[in-house]
């Protein structure tokens, strides 16, 4: 009577998962909690200088709220085609995985143009005072992480409409959409700050 144990064959198992099994997701998770730190960091500053100062914000009127809040009700909307292409690629289907990207990637055009009328109705430039270097610095930090999304969504857009599509691309989008969650959250408490402290006192 033999006593090797049984062998199971996992050959066809795919060699890629979707969620918390990727080590993907992993990164992507761990990227976001370093940048989260960045981005509560940035705000204590600025926090700290409203402080310090009997006048907030010292000098200038505070940022125009047509272009900030026209951006917020756009990036907010983006976040339902993003969930729409994580749950396609999810389900690996192809056709719907391209659609829903070009959508994303339309979303994030859109917010980066209106982004640039922002930047010119903030009623600072980065070197007026510490109030206007500390609030172009918070925005510079969240449109960094906006162009670098957009980017690798422009990157995963044209593979995917190449013959060079294969399953592991579907966990790329996948996390993608992770990612893009997170530059969502984390702009309306910074829409807060930016907007509407200044309208406090």
């Amino acid at each position: 009577m033999s006593t090797q144990p049984e062998r199971i064959d996992v050959s066809d198992l795919p060699d890629y998962a979707f969620g918390h099994r990727s080590t993907l997701w992993w990164g992507t998770g761990g990227f976001v909690v370093i940048e989260a730190t960045a981005f509560a960091l940035a705000v204590f500053a600025y926090f700290y200088l409203r402080s310090k100062l009997p006048e907030w914000p010292p000098g200038v009127a505070p940022p125009d709220l047509l272009w900030g809040t026209l951006n917020t009700g756009v990036l907010l909307a983006s976040a339902v085609p993003n969930q729409w292409v994580k749950k396609a690629a999810e389900e690996q289907h192809l056709g719907r995985v391209r659609l829903w990207l070009v959508v994303c990637l339309a979303f994030g055009a859109a917010f980066l143009t209106i982004r640039g009328f922002e930047f010119t109705s903030l009623n600072c430039a980065w070197d007026t005072n510490a109030y206007g270097s500390i609030v172009w610095a918070i925005m510079g930090l969240h449109t960094a992480h906006l162009i670098t999304d957009v980017v690798d969504t422009g990157v995963l857009t044209a593979l995917m409409f190449t013959r060079h599509v294969r399953e592991r691309r579907f966990v790329d989008v996948s996390e993608d959409a992770f990612y893009w969650y997170f530059v969502v959250l984390v702009w309306p408490p910074l829409y807060g700050v930016i907007y509407w402290v200044p309208r406090l006192d």
